[in-house]
């Protein structure tokens, strides 16, 4: 099922969130060094501003040994393969910030397209029920709780992580919680294609369910997004029990703002 919008007005434009897709667009095209095809330069800048979990495990970027032992011989989990032994790649990385790099960069079209398509549909309407300033900072917590999911579920991996699903993940778990009646127009593919309208609870139930059957050689960081869901599900449980009381839609769609 592929969502495509959502019969869930808002009461004020989802500026905040125009502005994240803007930016995640604005560093594809125009920072990422090859945005219509894979070369040695994506893998270098990924190096330099992705985060990777053998980084912030150590606290340090990879050394030589682990960045040949990864992108030449193709041993995803080679961190500290030397023990400590080949000195650090030279180059002027914060590993921590890269955390927050690494939601804004993608890898191909149809992933970019795919992440922003979901934000399209479903910010707007958390973004009017948190405001601006919480919703902002919602966006940024949920990416860095979903990155350290991955993380601890891939200690030794030295394969950059990149894509702005994981806080996505977070608000789509929030709608769930806030707006579970609302109805999304969907794409639905069984055997034929047809555009109907499902209720949030079932659209988002389901991408949950499907994530823990996400093939693990597909590179597809499925611990980000389930860990980046349940952030924003609890999340949206206190919103709701401490905000929210009427029920416009079936969702909570008049839930006091902040």
């Amino acid at each position: 099922m592929i969502p495509i919008r959502d019969e869930n007005p808002v009461s004020r434009p989802a500026v905040l969130t125009w502005l994240i897709i803007g930016a995640c667009l604005a560093v594809y095209f125009l920072w990422q060094p090859s945005p219509l095809d894979n070369t040695t330069e994506d893998v270098t800048f990924d190096l330099e501003h992705a985060a990777i979990p053998c980084e912030i495990v150590k606290g340090r970027p990879l050394d030589l040994a682990e960045v040949d032992a990864t992108f030449r011989q193709g041993n995803v989990e080679a961190c500290d393969i030397d023990q400590g032994q080949s000195p650090v790649v030279e180059r002027r990385k914060s590993v921590w910030l890269a955390l927050v790099i690494s939601m804004f960069l993608h890898g191909g079209l149809l992933h970019i397209a795919g992440n922003l398509l979901f934000l399209w549909v479903f910010g707007n309407n958390v973004e009017d029920v948190f405001g601006k300033v919480a919703f902002a900072a919602f966006y940024l917590i949920g990416g860095i709780v979903a990155a350290f999911t991955h993380i601890m579920l891939n200690l030794d991996s030295t394969v950059p992580v990149i894509g702005a699903s994981g806080a996505i993940a977070a608000v789509m778990g929030a709608y769930l919680v806030l707006f579970p009646s609302a109805r999304i127009r969907t794409v639905v593919f069984v055997v034929l294609i047809f555009v109907v309208n499902v209720r949030a609870f079932w659209v988002l139930s389901f991408w949950f369910v499907l994530q823990f059957f996400t093939d693990p050689n597909q590179g597809v960081a499925w611990g980000a997004h389930v860990g980046g869901f349940v952030f924003g599900v609890l999340v949206g449980l206190v919103v709701r029990a401490v905000r929210g009381s009427q029920d416009r839609i079936g969702g909570w769609s008049t839930v006091p703002r902040y």
